[in-house]
């Protein structure tokens, strides 16, 4: 299987580049994966910027609103499975979320994921957007993928969670700050060997609201290793995987099936 990961580069000179002019930018990025890719992933929140926090609610959009028409149209024009990062989405019940679409080849929308787990604790995120509820997987032909957000790879419980429900490709999308790149990879990788699962983690580059952002995406297999790490500018990664592999470990090194304890018994 062939993916590629879109290491966007969000600035905040906005006039520099508007919002519109991004997903322009970025659904040709997309367009241009066709033949080269089954799978492209891009950053979360790409179209503000993740710490942009005073920007959430003036360009909040309508779940179906001009990013998802944008990327639906990518991922037909393009011919691919697409993780098109997440936007700010704002409920018609009011509340805001920080949410990730992903979109089939023929350009329609194959699952939605609210994010669980929201950074800032008493300020930002935390308390400017809604935590999701729901975990999400969704079924490629050659694999399931498991969809989380940022945050979320700090909270292995979340990761047990999409295992169980036939989880073999684990998929982070985020703007990591630069000053903790080291947990990135150290967590993308922990997240892999202990589900026995593909990681494929797309950071942002350039700088979010004064946050430099750590690029570096990663992929790693479920033995742990790097088998693709981008650097720190916008750049696409690319790589092939092979999913049998996933099932091919775990029944090498059965981990998984002694588990005692988490969210479903161990199964022998």
């Amino acid at each position: 299987m062939r993916a590629s990961l879109i290491q966007i580069a969000v600035n905040d000179d906005k006039a520099a580049e508007s919002v519109n002019a991004r997903r322009e930018r970025v659904s040709s990025l997309v367009r241009d994966q066709a033949g080269s890719a089954d799978l492209v992933v891009l950053p979360e929140l790409w179209t503000t910027g993740a710490f942009a926090y005073e920007l959430f609610a003036d360009e909040a959009e309508p779940l179906e609103g001009p990013t998802f028409q944008a990327m639906a149209k990518a991922a037909g024009d393009a011919g691919v499975w697409l993780h098109a990062g997440s936007i700010p989405e704002r409920d018609p019940e009011g509340p805001l979320y920080n949410t990730s679409l992903v979109f089939s080849p023929d350009g329609e929308l194959a699952a939605a994921y609210r994010k669980i787990h929201r950074f800032g604790f008493d300020k930002g995120e935390a308390v400017l957007m809604s935590a999701g509820e729901e975990l999400v997987t969704v079924r490629l032909p050659e694999t399931t993928l498991g969809v989380s957000t940022c945050y979320d790879l700090r909270f292995p419980e979340l990761y047990r969670g999409l295992v169980d429900r036939g989880a073999e490709t684990l998929v982070v999308s985020a703007g990591w700050p630069e000053r903790r790149r080291s947990h990135w990879t150290l967590l993308a990788q922990a997240r892999a060997v202990e589900n026995q699962a593909y990681v494929l983690a797309c950071g942002s580059a350039g700088t979010h609201a004064g946050v430099p952002q750590a690029g570096h995406s990663i992929v790693v297999d479920p033995w742990g290793e790097v088998l693709a790490e981008a650097g720190a500018g916008e750049e696409v990664l690319r790589v092939e995987f092979d999913p049998a592999r996933v099932g091919a470990t775990r029944e090498q090194f059965p981990a998984l099936k002694d588990r005692l304890l988490g969210l479903a018994p161990p199964q022998r």
